[in-house]
């Protein structure tokens, strides 16, 4: 395994990021509940699709959350060498595709790039879930001798990280994030440092899978699962029924380069990782506020943009009234009331962990590249919030500017602002 891991809390400080080369997007790669595949996702991110279901991957009935965003129609052989399938958790067949289909965007071929002048560099929140539970039931079920030896990685943190750099033969700096739904901005963000100082391509974002029977019991006690059956209510952040969220699978991997190396090579460019900050919150009690409009303010001025500049707002959308409130006022103190559209889609998707926050910025990509925000579809937001929700459908718009926040489980808050190149 070539990755090192990097447990992280984020900036704590909220202190903005230092300078260098301006670092942009120049392929993304896609595996979402509602869209295999970049135009199938963004086709029925538009349209207002959903991907959640009841389970399949395995019997839900004895759970009390029964309704998941699974990634439909990816079958692992069709895509990847059988030889990687014995060792590999379906997390990680699912983020070795995305990879590659990420590369495959950015026109980055073997042997493009000299192996240590490339990096990857994930989020992760539990690792290959569905693999380690299947030798634990090995081990218990039939002895030690049974149990693979893939396991000593499979299960891990930065497996993705470390399949994707061999498979792609990089050899550069490396890395895991681990800040629950957080941790897609973060590793996005660590991606621009390595960028800034000096990489010539990283390979970012987050792919999490934890749909079985032991990652949904681990999930079930963040008490923060929604308990609906029917898909069309079951998660609805900003509205007076949110009552939870649904958990999914997928996420993106995006190609960071240097936006003068992207020219020099005529690669495509989605736009640029322009700003980024994070914060934590305060313990509870302690009667100082939450980090969330810190953590904006600060990825604005990292940025060197104003609050009138932003032209979308993509929110993390918990679906808990409380981190509602919490989200939709800290949007409102810096942006003013109803002053800046404010869009959730991951209401199609469900909340994918450490996939979430690199999809939403891949969907940020594509509404500043196609100017139209998607909708938060099946929300009546709640007249408690000041907020702008795009929610009748999708809204056509001049779209240059946009903010993507993403909070984790314990008091994460990041926030990345992407521009239009």
């Amino acid at each position: 395994m070539s990755a090192t891991s990097i447990s992280t809390t984020g900036d704590a400080s909220g202190g903005a990021e230092g300078s260098g080369p301006v670092t942009v997007v120049t392929g993304v790669g896609v595996t979402a509940p509602n869209g295999l595949g970049v135009e199938d996702f963004w086709a029925a991110t538009r349209a207002g699709k959903s991907g959640i279901g009841r389970i399949t991957r395995f019997d839900p009935a004895g759970y009390p959350s029964r309704l998941a965003g699974e990634v439909p129609g990816f079958v692992a052989a069709d895509h990847l060498p059988g030889r990687l399938l014995p060792q590999t958790d379906h997390m990680t067949r699912l983020a070795l595709v995305a990879a590659d289909w990420a590369l495959q965007d950015a026109g980055i071929g073997p042997g493009d790039v000299p192996d240590f002048d490339m990096g990857v560099v994930t989020a992760s929140s539990a690792g290959g879930f569905e693999f380690g539970e299947n030798e634990l039931r090995a081990l218990w079920g039939q002895g030690s001798q049974y149990v693979s030896a893939y396991q000593s990685f499979a299960w891990f943190y930065a497996v993705n990280t470390g399949q994707i750099s061999i498979r792609n033969g990089m050899r550069g700096p490396s890395g895991v994030l681990v800040s629950d739904q957080a941790g897609g901005l973060d590793a996005l963000a660590q991606g621009r440092r390595l960028i800034r100082r000096g990489s010539t391509l990283i390979v970012s974002g987050g792919v999490d899978a934890s749909i079985c029977s032991w990652g949904w019991a681990a999930q079930l006690t963040t008490g923060r699962l929604s308990t609906g059956d029917d898909p069309a209510t079951a998660y609805l952040p900003f509205d007076r029924s949110a009552s939870g969220h649904v958990a999914g699978e997928g996420g993106a991997l995006l190609i960071l380069e240097s936006e003068d190396g992207a020219r020099r090579r005529g690669a495509q460019v989605y736009g640029e990782l322009a700003g980024y900050a994070a914060t934590f919150d305060p313990a509870p009690g302690s009667g100082r506020p939450p980090g969330l409009a810190r953590a904006i303010t600060t990825a604005l001025d990292d940025a060197g943009v104003r609050p009138e500049d932003i032209d979308v707002v993509f929110a993390d959308a918990a679906g808990v009234p409380e981190l509602d409130r919490i989200e939709a006022e800290a949007i409102t103190s810096v942006f003013g009331a109803r002053q800046v559209p404010v869009t959730a889609p991951k209401v199609l998707t469900g909340r994918l962990n450490s996939g979430a926050a690199a999809l939403d910025v891949v969907t940020a990509l594509l509404s500043l590249r196609d100017g139209v925000i998607p909708p938060t579809t099946g929300v009546r937001l709640d007249p408690e919030f000041d907020i702008d929700l795009v929610t009748a459908g999708a809204r056509p718009a001049d779209l240059r500017t946009a903010l993507v926040l993403a909070r984790g489980h314990g008091g994460f808050n990041s926030a990345v602002v992407v521009r239009r190149s």
